[in-house]
């Protein structure tokens, strides 16, 4: 038998976003622990503003594993909160209530700045740098810099080693911007990847000395914003699809626009102003390779007879990926297949 290091990672009660938080407890197992070995776990909701101090029990309930190889005999587990019974999901537990299906696949390009001494990592200390241009998928110090290339590629190996279905990374368009992108089948596996890659990426930078900024608009002007880019396939849109299913599609996207934006992350106004590669938030467009599109129809799509996946560009960087995967399955849930 060996002691294990289980790191319990939920999602706390703030609003609009809510933080990544942990801690961990040392248990004993012959191997590495199967999911329905793992307990239930307590802890004080008063402190992460899910319980009064009068009533303070909340319960974490384990849903998904990764290993940690960060740690000896490490394991990292994605946790639902629970109301004291074990059984009734919180109401900040978005992920218990989510429509879901293996059937859909989605695929986040998640954007993120790094920042140190409250300005992003090549910024100087007062004014800005070059505008932008050479910085996306740039290479060399002056356009990346030193310590973010570690970075961003010390989170990959990580995110491998966790058997996160990462994908890929890049510098993005604006200077200390970057991105990496998860794929996974199912709103929950998909979403649990992309919350357990944040946590990895924040616990790395603690040593760096340096914070992961996810708001997506933190420097006003012309500056692009950060994204979460949502690229989405069902079944039926990989082995069947054609125009008219296609169009019907974009209809009940334009009829549901605001259910979408209402949880397509906070302060997106900010950024959905029609520049910067982005439609207006109060506007509803498609388009073919248009990267100023809400929906960007990739050419393969149309080459294979609109079959294949499309690319939701409005969810934003602190967007929720089990609201934003959910919210797109019930679109699509409202167009017939038959």
């Amino acid at each position: 038998m060996a002691k294990y290091k289980l790191e319990y990672i939920w999602l706390d009660g703030y609003t609009p976003v809510p933080n990544l938080r942990g801690k961990t407890q040392i248990k004993e197992f012959a191997s590495f622990p199967k999911l329905e070995e793992l307990p239930l776990w307590g802890f004080d909701g008063s402190s992460t503003q899910q319980a009064e101090g009068r009533s303070s029990d909340c319960v974490l309930k384990p849903v998904a594993v990764y290993p940690d190889t960060t740690r000896k005999n490490g394991v990292l587990v994605m946790c639902e909160v629970m109301m004291p019974d074990g059984t009734t999901p919180h109401p900040s537990n978005h992920r218990a209530t989510i429509l879901d299906d293996e059937g859909t696949w989605f695929g986040f390009e998640q954007e993120y700045f790094l920042y140190q001494d409250g300005r992003p990592l090549g910024f100087p200390e007062e004014g800005y740098p070059a505008p932008q241009g050479p910085y996306y998928t740039g290479v060399g110090y002056k356009y990346v810099g030193d310590i973010a290339r570690q970075i961003v590629e010390e989170h990959l190996d990580l995110c491998l080693d966790a058997g996160i279905n990462h994908e890929g990374i890049n510098a993005e368009v604006a200077k200390g911007q970057w991105e990496f992108q998860v794929f996974g089948k199912g709103s929950k596996k998909a979403a649990d990847d992309v919350w357990m890659a944040r946590y990895l990426l924040n616990r790395l930078c603690e040593k760096y000395c340096v914070d992961v900024e996810y708001h997506c608009k933190p420097i006003r002007g012309d500056w692009n914003g950060s994204g979460m880019h949502s690229n989405f396939s069902t079944e039926y849109m990989r082995t069947k699809g054609g125009k008219e299913y296609f169009e019907k599609l974009m209809g009940a996207f334009q009829k549901n626009m605001d259910e979408h934006i209402a949880v397509y992350g906070p302060d997106n106004h900010l950024r959905l102003t029609g520049l910067h590669e982005t439609q207006s938030i109060d506007k509803f467009t498609y388009g073919i390779a248009d990267r100023g599109s809400s929906i960007r129809i990739p050419h393969s799509f149309v080459n294979s007879g609109y079959k294949g996946y499309l690319e939701d560009r409005r969810p934003n960087s602190q967007g929720d990926p089990y609201q934003i995967a959910s919210r797109i399955l019930k679109t699509i849930a409202e167009v017939p297949t038959a």
